[in-house]
């Protein structure tokens, strides 16, 4: 049965300005603020999580089945990604909103000017899981991304009623979301994501302890940057993996999501913690090595290689074999 991604999906304009945004502000005069800035280039970069993570798992060779809400602007988008083996035949079409969009701009000390357009995405809250697993023939797991948050608690709540077993990835609606909110995600989860500081929110916002959260998830798999991951479990030794050292570190952006589609790929193919994490650690190498989240491509014998100087030979055997839709 397939996976089904649920979360946002957007385009990111990024801009950058050859000057300092300071020496153009009037600190005593901000209130009257009204100020243009002559950018030199202009990218635009393919994102959101839910799109983000579909890409991930399509470029491993898996067809994951993306869930979220866009706008009639979707279209190249929608052809992207079908390339790269996601399902977007249960993607929302909004008639009235355009797709979400990032646009930021940075100047020279690394300062910005940005702007989040939700759009098409708080219109996610209609979406109805269970036609979706009939089209497909059922959910093997569904991953609640960040998306609009009543989408959000949708989702969760009909996984919990349907039996669907799901992965929730809150991600960055913690910062916003009250306790509340997160217990609801966050309760009954087969997986949950999360970083170290989101770990921190997690048990901060919803008065959990560490002990709390793990007696209501399955599995805790906590990424921590540049030193790889850790995974909880009740009663379980902790597991700890690597990451995987990046010749260049241009952007972080997408790692995360790059890391959690190699983890659900190895763990569709019922690969243990261990081997999910390293190929979770081994595809968000990919990504944080370039601008801009979908800008990888793999190949099976480089993409084995890698894992093997980083993992060892077990792990290149295990892996080989599920990656025979990868070009050589």
């Amino acid at each position: 049965m397939p996976l089904l991604i649920t979360g946002s999906i957007a385009t990111d304009h990024l801009m950058s300005f050859p000057g300092r945004f300071a020496d153009s502000l009037v600190v005593d005069q901000l209130d009257k603020l009204s100020v243009s800035f002559l950018v030199e280039d202009l990218e635009v970069r393919r994102g959101g999580c839910a799109a983000n993570i579909a890409f991930g798992l399509g470029s491993l060779g898996l067809v994951p089945v993306l869930v979220g809400a866009v706008g009639e602007d979707f279209a190249e988008y929608r052809s992207w990604l079908e390339r790269h083996r996601v399902d977007c035949d249960s993607v929302h079409v909004s008639e009235t909103r355009h797709t979400a969009r990032f646009v930021c701009t940075t100047d020279a000390d690394h300062a910005q000017f940005a702007s989040f357009y939700a759009g098409a995405m708080s219109e996610a809250r209609e979406i109805e899981l269970g036609p979706i697993a009939a089209r497909v023939g059922g959910a093997d797991l569904v991953l609640v991304g960040p998306n609009d948050p009543e989408g959000m608690r949708r989702h969760v709540e009909e996984c919990r009623q349907r039996g669907y077993p799901f992965a929730s990835d809150p991600s960055q609606q913690l910062a916003f979301g009250d306790g509340e909110l997160i217990r609801d995600l966050v309760d009954g989860a087969d997986l949950l994501f999360c970083n170290e500081y989101e770990a921190s929110l997690i048990t901060t916002k919803t008065g959990w302890s560490v002990d709390d959260v793990l007696a209501r998830v399955g599995t805790w798999v906590v990424t921590l940057g540049e030193s790889g991951v850790k995974i909880l479990r009740t009663g379980e030794a902790e597991v700890v993996v690597d990451a995987v050292p990046a010749t260049a570190t241009p952007d972080p952006t997408g790692v995360g999501d790059a890391f959690r589609a190699g983890f659900l790929a190895a763990r569709s193919w019922d690969l243990g913690l261990e081997r999910s994490a390293q190929l979770g650690c081994l595809l968000a190498v990919h990504v944080v090595e370039r601008i801009g989240t979908q800008e990888y491509t793999l190949t099976r014998g480089a993409f084995l290689e890698r894992g093997r100087a980083a993992y060892g030979e077990e792990f290149a055997a295990d892996v080989e074999p599920h990656l025979s839709p990868l070009r050589a």
